[in-house]
């Protein structure tokens, strides 16, 4: 089966499951299976004309408007308001929801969405689950402050990674890619990360490899850091139980297509992550 395919089986089934028709306020990500979310929901013959869908970036603004929803800009959103769902794509995700993100340039503006969701719902294919963050994935996206750059890229070679560079545009003579908020992107490589059962997971860095959560506060702390691009701690639901008014990072439920056209969910529970194979139709 084709990963476009793959794709489309995974958002369908993510709609299926998180789709409310009478949410007030949704986010929609970035990316090319997001694509297949926006055309899940549409598919479903619900009246959408009272839900305002918030994007991530110009893509997916247009991406919603080519589908005849209605876009309303996050910062246009009421004081206080949660969005009921967010759905967005991840570059990899672990075997504990933790994701990589930002393969896409559309960092800073994911975190934001994801992070005022009561649910934050991952759709991917096949090649995205893994094990652990850096598996086949290569860096961290860093979304970063211009002026601070070069200071930054020192910053995370004294913390490990191996070459981080500034993303460059697809034309490389015309400089650095910039993000919608004018910002780079510096991606880091680094050892694959560890979860915190992992043995060795407590020593950070410096050749016995990272804990996921930790590489990510460290790199946070780094003047003229906007955003990490590992999306990690507590999903929207164990949020709302802490009394936060806010959403977590961490998706609730990730969905991915794979080759046979079935879909494997792993979702987070009271009891931790279960996998769920969902066989082809």
């Amino acid at each position: 089966m084709d990963i476009e395919t793959a794709k489309r089986n995974a958002a369908q089934r993510a709609v299926a499951e998180h789709f409310d028709a009478s949410a007030r306020y949704i986010g929609i990500g970035s990316g090319t299976t997001i694509v297949y979310v926006v055309e899940a929901i549409t598919q479903l013959g619900v009246d959408t004309a009272a839900i305002r869908f918030v994007p991530t970036g110009y893509q997916s603004r247009q991406n919603i408007l080519a589908y005849g929803l209605t876009p309303i800009a996050f910062d246009s959103l009421p004081p206080g308001t949660l969005m009921e769902v967010a759905f967005d794509g991840a570059d990899e995700i672990d075997e504990d929801l933790n994701c990589i993100k930002g393969g896409g340039a559309c960092l800073y503006q994911e975190k934001l969405v994801a992070t005022h969701a009561r649910k934050f719902v991952c759709v991917a294919d096949h090649r995205k689950l893994q094990h652990r963050l850096l598996s086949q994935w290569p860096s961290v996206p860093i979304e970063v402050e211009p002026l601070a750059a070069s200071v930054v890229l020192t910053a995370l070679r004294a913390l490990g990674s191996t070459d981080p560079k500034v993303r460059t545009g697809p034309m490389s003579k015309a400089g650095p890619l910039k993000t919608d908020q004018g910002n780079f992107i510096i991606d880091a490589p680094f050892q694959t990360l560890l979860l915190p059962q992992d043995k060795g997971a407590t020593e950070p860095g410096h050749g016995k490899g990272w804990e996921v959560e930790t590489l990510a506060k460290e790199i946070k702390l780094i003047e003229g850091v906007l955003s990490v691009g590992i999306f990690c701690g507590e999903n929207g639901l164990e949020a709302a139980q802490a009394g936060r008014k806010t959403g977590g990072q961490k998706p609730i439920a990730a969905y991915f297509g794979m080759e046979d056209g079935g879909v494997v969910v792993r979702t987070a529970g009271s009891k931790g992550i279960s996998t769920q194979e969902v066989p082809v139709k």
